[in-house]
C-alpha cells in the first residue's frame, strides 16, 4: 500500500495553497494511506471555531489528521480546543511515518 505524509507548516489564513494541499490529500487517499501532520502555524486551523472548515471533508476521505503537540503548546492551544477530526500527536509519529517509507510533501 502506498503511504503519503503531508507536513503542513503554513498558516492557513495567510497561505492560499493550504486548501489546495488539503484537496491533494483527499485525492491521494483514493490511492493509499494519507496523513496530514500539522506543525508550526498550521495548527491554528485545528482550533474549534477556526474559519477553516475543511477538516470534516478531509477526514471523511479517510485522511488522518494530526496536530503537533509542541506546536499546539507554543501557541497556547489545548487538546480540548481541537476540532474532533484532528488528534494531537508527538513529532515522533511523523518520524515513524517517514521510517515506514511514506512519500513526504513538506509545505
Amino acid at each position: 500500500m502506498k503511504r503519503y505524509l503531508i507536513i503542513e507548516s503554513r498558516d492557513p489564513f495567510e497561505a492560499a495553497s493550504f486548501a489546495g494541499r488539503n484537496e491533494l490529500a483527499v485525492n491521494l487517499a483514493a490511492d493509499g494511506e494519507v496523513t496530514v501532520f500539522l506543525v508550526e502555524n498550521a495548527v491554528l486551523a485545528a482550533r474549534v471555531g477556526s474559519r477553516f472548515a475543511g477538516f470534516a471533508r478531509i477526514r471523511r476521505a479517510g485522511v488522518t489528521l494530526i496536530a503537533d503537540e509542541f506546536a499546539l503548546r507554543e501557541r497556547g492551544i489545548t487538546v480540548a480546543e481541537l476540532v474532533p477530526e484532528v488528534k494531537a500527536g508527538r513529532i515522533d509519529l511523523l518520524v515513524a511515518g517517514l521510517g515506514r517509507g511514506a512519500k513526504a510533501i513538506w509545505c
